[in-house]
């Protein structure tokens, strides 16, 4: 029964991301390839289509009511959002699945190195 799944991983990265910001990249990407067996491109591009709607705004709202939320510099990402979305999904499309794969992993671990050891 997938759709379960899809529902707990849904909820397992929109409670990340309202707890600290994060869900597409780090939950749901992954999640898709390893526990649903999607390919690096259907798990990015689902990924991003679970993000299409609004699906943030509650999130977005409690933080705006607690004065966390830069309107004017959300509004300015979101339009450059926009056009990097376009130009990395044209770059992503026409890259081998398995360096998708491995530009992904290597960003994400230098994240990780940078949120655990840098400033």
């Amino acid at each position: 029964m997938p759709w379960l799944g899809y529902a707990a991983l849904g909820l397992a990265a929109g409670t990340s991301s309202g707890l600290l910001g994060i869900g597409g990249a780090i939950i749901i990407v992954p999640a898709l390839v390893i526990f649903f067996g999607y390919g690096q491109h259907n798990a990015q591009g689902t990924s991003l289509a679970t993000m299409l709607l609004p699906i943030g705004i509650l999130a977005v709202w409690k933080y705006h009511q607690a004065g966390h939320v830069n309107i004017p510099a959300a509004a300015i990402m979101a339009g450059a959002f926009l056009v990097g979305g376009l130009l990395g999904a044209q770059l992503a499309v026409g890259l081998p699945a398995v360096w998708l794969k491995r530009i992904f992993g290597a960003l994400l671990m230098v994240v990780a190195v940078k949120m655990m050891w840098g400033r």
